[in-house]
């Protein structure tokens, strides 16, 4: 049974593989902008890899008006995402259908 969960705007498409739940988000859904920053990216994984690796938590705290909760969970899901997916293939993916990360 699928157990990768897309969960974006109440999506709830599951997956087999999480390569393929990263590449619906960031195919499939609308492109964000940053709060902090203002780069616009594929929402999903790469938003919250985005936050967590060029921010730094009390600048995600303050932009998103973020619980401290809500901060662990979205690093856990990118420490579970990190931890099972083969990001490499999912960016090949993308480049090769032209819409690049």
């Amino acid at each position: 049974m699928p157990h990768w969960v897309c969960a974006i705007e109440g999506d709830d498409m599951r997956f087999e593989r999480v390569e393929d739940l990263i590449l619906h988000q960031a195919t499939e859904h609308d492109r964000i902008e940053c709060r902090v920053c203002g780069t616009v990216l594929p929402d999903g994984y790469f938003a919250i890899r985005h936050a967590f690796e060029e921010h730094s938590r009390a600048e995600y705290v303050r932009a998103y008006d973020a619980t401290s909760d809500e901060v662990r969970r979205r690093e856990q899901i990118k420490e579970t995402i990190e931890e099972n997916a083969d990001i490499k293939e999912v960016v090949d993916r993308l480049e090769g259908s032209g819409r690049g990360v």
